[in-house]
């Protein structure tokens, strides 16, 4: 097919297509004049046609023009992918970043038997490949033994095993997972999948964290399809697989015409048999299909995908997150409340109620807005939870500090589902309490892959040498894994970005620098592995590496908060106060929601303009009020200013939350001590004392106030009345009074 010469602009430049006879050209023209690039390879089929061209050390870079095969136009590569990547955001790039390198992002989906042969030493690759495009290999295997049996084979021979997979033996659910690999955000463990094996033994899955979905789950972009079929409640039943409406080439079995409907058979008989009943839409009309309610299009840039969750039109979600509505993708002359009203006419159930709530728990969550959490906590230890929503929230809180996650967490690692348990385990990390590290070390040998390796990371910080053999022979044997997986991804900058944070939980510093070089070296546009390798830096002593490293990233995200967020602390260590002061407020710019920002912009304010610094304690505390460092801070500071009364209001509610807050005790028995309520001071410390819950430092630390508060009164306590005594512990003399807020 020939196709018409183009020209567009993307960015500071215009693209132009030039056709001879035997070869294609993209002329690039800038600022610095005319450049060529030669259009080796294509992608792509009926629809559409993407380019690549080859760059420097064998690398095929997808060109930033397409031709629309459909409309008979050219398009912007780059406004049209931007969502397809794990690692992007939402503005489109400069068409040569690495992300858009056809041998690290797309080979997999794209063509048949590739090998790179990358070599991380030199960076290069050497491509080949046995076919372009998808065939038959991709969803049976090598045909390389099949082909020579039936050579081999006489005619009429009797063939027990044609050595290739056959869908027929399948599961639905094993069917379902051999096209996901394609059809998901998905992140690879293995180079090695095949359909009928496991999917979550070689993938783990991009899900509603991700602002690639709106909270509700309705896609944003494209190659989304997996996360939303795990929400789908005929697949949820383990009676629907992709295969059901799908040709093995990916084709829509039943058409358009009028027995469309019949996909939704034998399931959904009734309702089929009297569609227009059910629909309240005329025959023949696209309202009365199943598909158009159930499965709406979503537009991706030059591309429509149909969203497989088969859930039922929810306009409220619409007006709520500003989600797409089957209602209004026909009746775009109506709005989301118009929709709404006549849904809710029609379907006296308001089956739009449990969207809505799991769309809510995610909203606040994505928000920081952890005045929900009990909410969320709740959702996900209900056992009929939707699995993905229950992933999603799980996994944003990771950004939520509040103790009460922690055995909501651990009775997730007990869920029957792996993409659940792999979830849990990752948010554990850190928290090594005698009944979490017994758990997360049972996960290390779950039977998925992804699980045990999520489980290693989690442990990747606990001191080996506090492991009996056993469990350390365990971890080892998972952690190993863990790097396996990474590994299986050289060229990929993630995967050394994931080595490197391994490696700095394991405080192998100098390994873990090398990690995020080679990862900054293959991605020099991202901001994490610099941010990372600065800490690494600083634990070394080497600061000056580490103020490199986190101007580099600014440089490249001058606005980024937590980039800001470091250098302020940087900056406050080097005695530069003034600069960590517009470091923190540039980190309060990017995210007001921010509260560590808000919290030490206030400690550095308090020293010489203390009615400013507890104006930001008290944005910390109301941005968070459930942890416990805000409150305090906010506590310290109120009675500093000369303000007691509203001290000892927020220091009870710390307690109230956390009755083994030591801090909060200290700071509270002194507060009363200065009122002269010794006695209460004295019950306050006391009463403490009893809980089995309180860290023997802690204890020891309030034991000592309480001796201090007895001898001020000539009185001894009850425990040394009793005989009881605690042995001295170098050190901790200092820490009788109640710290200041560092």
């Amino acid at each position: 097919m020939l196709l018409p010469e183009g020209e567009i602009a993307v960015g500071e430049h215009t693209y132009r297509i030039q056709l001879e006879k035997d070869h294609g050209w993209m002329v690039e023209r800038g600022k610095k004049g005319d450049i060529r690039y030669r259009m080796q390879h294509v992608m792509g089929g009926s629809n559409v046609f993407y380019f690549l061209t080859p760059l420097q050390r064998g690398r095929l870079q997808v060109m930033p023009l397409a031709y629309d095969v459909l409309k008979k136009s050219w398009f912007d590569v780059l406004n049209n992918v931007v969502r397809h990547f794990i690692d992007r955001g939402n503005d489109p790039r400069d068409w040569r970043d690495p992300v858009l390198s056809f041998n690290t992002s797309c080979f997999h989906c794209h063509v048949m038997q590739f090998s790179t042969n990358y070599d991380p030493e030199t960076e290069t690759y050497v491509n080949k490949w046995a076919e372009p495009g998808i065939r038959c290999d991709a969803c049976h295997g090598s045909a390389d033994e099949h082909a020579r049996i039936f050579r081999d084979t006489p005619r009429g021979g009797a063939m027990e095993d044609v050595k290739i997979i056959s869908w027929k033996s399948l599961t639905p659910q094993q069917r379902s997972e051999g096209c996901a690999p394609c059809h998901g955000r998905v992140r690879p463990l293995t180079n090695g999948f095949k359909p009928g094996e496991r999917f979550f033994d070689h993938y783990d899955l991009i899900a509603l964290e991700d602002l690639d979905f709106y909270p509700d789950g309705r896609s944003r972009g494209e190659n989304h399809t997996y996360a939303r079929w795990l929400m789908n409640p005929c697949a949820g039943a383990g009676k629907l697989d992709c295969v059901h409406c799908h040709m093995p080439g990916g084709q829509y079995r039943f058409g358009v015409s009028e027995k469309a409907n019949e996909a939704c058979m034998p399931c959904h008989q009734e309702r089929v048999r009297n569609a227009s009943a059910h629909s309240n839409h005329p025959e023949g009309s696209e309202g009365n299909q199943c598909i158009g309610c159930h499965m709406p299009k979503t537009q991706s840039g030059a591309f429509w995908g149909r969203d497989h969750a088969m859930l039922p039109p929810s306009p409220a979600s619409t007006m709520a997150f500003q989600s797409p509505n089957a209602c209004n993708a026909c009746h775009k002359d109506k709005d989301a409340a118009w929709a709404d009203e006549w849904v809710r006419k029609r379907q006296p159930r308001d089956y739009q109620a449990p969207i809505l709530e799991r769309a809510g728990l995610v909203d606040a969550a994505r928000k920081k807005d952890w005045r929900r959490l009990p909410e969320i906590l709740s959702y996900i230890s209900n056992k009929e939870h939707d699995p993905l929503t229950a992933v999603s929230l799980i996994r944003l809180l990771i950004l939520c500090d509040d103790g009460r996650k922690w055995s909501v967490l651990m009775n997730a690692l007990k869920s029957s589902s792996p993409l659940v348990r792999a979830a849990a385990a990752e948010g554990l990390a850190g928290n090594f309490s005698p009944e979490i590290l017994k758990e997360l070390l049972t996960a290390t040998e779950d039977e998925y892959r992804l699980v045990r390796i999520r489980a290693a990371m989690a442990l990747s910080g606990y001191p080996r040498t506090m492991l009996g053999e056993e469990d350390f022979q365990r971890l080892e044997k998972a952690s190993q894994e863990f790097v396996e997986s990474i590994e299986s991804r050289p060229d990929d900058w993630e995967s050394h970005y994931n080595l490197g944070n391994y490696l700095l939980n394991l405080e192998h510093l100098p390994a873990a620098l090398v990690a995020y070089d080679k990862a900054s070296r293959l991605n020099p546009r991202r901001i994490p592995p610099l941010l990372n390798a600065s800490i690494a830096a600083a634990r070394l002593g080497d600061m000056v590496k580490a103020e490199d490293l986190l101007q580099r990233a600014l440089e490249i995200e001058p606005g980024s908060a937590v980039v800001n967020f470091h250098m302020a602390l940087l900056r406050a260590d080097q005695g530069d106060f003034p600069q960590a002061e517009n470091h923190l407020r540039e980190a309060l710019k990017a995210d007001p929601q921010m509260a560590e920002a808000a919290c030490n912009l206030c400690v550095l304010l308090a020293k010489d303009r203390m009615e400013e610094g507890i104006k930001w304690c008290r944005k910390a505390y109301e941005l968070d009020p459930e942890d416990g460092k805000y409150a305090y801070t906010l506590a310290f500071y109120e009675r500093r200013s000369g303000n007691p009364e509203e001290a000892v209001r927020i220091l009870k509610e710390v307690i109230g939350r956390d009755a083994t807050h030591a801090e909060a005790i200290l700071l509270l028995s002194e507060i009363y001590e200065e009122q002269g309520n010794q006695e209460e001071a004295r019950q306050l410390l006391g009463g403490v004392l009893t809980n089995e819950n309180l860290s023997s430092r802690d204890r020891y630390r309030l034991f000592l106030k309480l001796q201090e508060l007895d001898k001020a009164n000539g009185s001894g306590s009850e425990s040394e009345q009793e005989g009881e005594t605690f042995p001295e512990q170098k050190g901790e003399e200092g820490e009788r009074d109640t710290s200041e807020p560092a």
